[in-house]
């Protein structure tokens, strides 16, 4: 069986908000300035210590190790009590997968979040029914961009690697599928901070409603390549 292996931060759901959210409870609970979402934005998808690193930078501060590990706990606790405050799926993203599902493939979770805060936001947003594995950055011993979190996934989802494909947002999602085998689909709406195609994933999509054809193509191709 083939598998869609999805990141989730900035890929299926758009969590910035409730992120930088977090960010600035915790700069203000530190009594610093909050930081604008659009500066943000493009750090969201690379976890709670470089979003820390960039407030203290913002607020003119050189990031301290011990500081930020001490912040760290402190991030994490207002992100979880307040996961899905404003964090959605981009549009068209249930309506492909559950199509891409009736049509035949498996759909799985791979991402650097902690898997238990992947699992609560996937419940809170209802999403979870739709995937056979769920694996977050602390799953395996190391996260993407090693191979086994991805190869983990397929697994799990009761998949093989061949013919499956990765769908993420960043160099990391990019690197995880290379490192796997496998063929990768980039959204450019999500926390890249450099374009998404220069980073060269094998499709690009804009919205989810092109990522069934997406999937054709990279079919067509490999076939064409036996």
């Amino acid at each position: 069986m083939t598998v869609i292996v999805l990141d989730l931060d900035g890929t299926l759901v758009d969590t910035a908000g409730d992120l930088v959210g977090a960010l600035n409870a915790t700069m203000l609970l530190h009594g610093h300035q909050p930081v604008d979402e659009a500066i943000a934005r493009p750090h969201a998808g690379f976890g709670a210590l470089p979003l820390l690193r960039l407030g203290l930078e913002q607020n003119g501060i050189v990031p301290d190790e011990a500081v930020l590990t001490a912040m760290r706990p402190v991030f994490l606790d207002h992100y979880a009590r307040n996961i899905s405050l404003v964090s959605r799926p981009y549009p068209g993203a249930v309506e492909a997968l559950e199509a891409l599902r009736g049509d035949g493939w498996r759909l799985a979770i791979c991402t650097n979040k902690a898997e238990a805060l992947a699992r609560q936001l996937l419940d809170e947003l209802n999403l979870t029914p739709l995937f056979g594995a769920i694996i977050g950055g602390d799953t395996y011993a190391r996260p993407k961009p090693d191979s086994r979190p991805v190869l983990g996934a397929i697994r799990r989802a009761g998949g093989e690697p061949v013919g499956s494909v990765m769908v993420g947002d960043t160099a990391t999602d990019i690197a995880a599928a290379r490192a796997a085998s496998l063929p990768v689909v980039a959204v450019d709406f999500g926390y890249a901070n450099v374009p998404v195609r220069d980073l060269g994933p094998d499709k690009v999509i804009s919205h989810f409603r092109e990522l069934p054809a997406a999937l054709e193509a990279l079919q067509s191709s490999a076939k064409a390549a036996e």
